[in-house]
């Protein structure tokens, strides 16, 4: 069964790679996982109240034609949308690790699942 790939803009170029639908599923319920806890931490705490919960780290893994890390602190970004997740995508041959936006993957997440659709 051949996957139809999923391209990920990162902060300078892109990568692309065999992904399934139902992946992409799972993935997007990670972010929206990720995005709930980044608003968590976001809350102002009101007056005379207590500060946010330390939120748990969000990490999402996939492993097919590549494997696909995709790891975030939510407690280290003061809005969802400066948070910016670490992305690994590596196979046999090849490894390459760096920094992405949030809200691109989440888009870029969005656009692949309409494309399958």
């Amino acid at each position: 069964m051949s996957s139809t790939p999923l391209t990920l803009n990162l902060i300078e170029g892109s990568v692309s790679f065999g992904f399934s639908p139902q992946s992409a599923n799972e993935l997007k319920l990670a972010l929206d996982e990720l995005m709930e806890r980044l608003k968590i931490v976001a809350a102002k705490p009101t007056p005379g109240g207590s500060k946010p919960t330390p939120q748990r780290p969000v990490e999402y893994r996939y492993t097919g034609e590549v494997f696909l890390e995709i790891f975030c602190n939510p407690n280290i970004w003061p809005t969802p949308f400066a948070a910016k997740v670490l992305l690994t995508v590596r196979d046999a041959s090849i490894r390459l690790t760096t920094e992405a936006e949030l809200t691109r993957i989440i888009e870029d997440v969005n656009q692949y699942l309409e494309q399958v659709g």
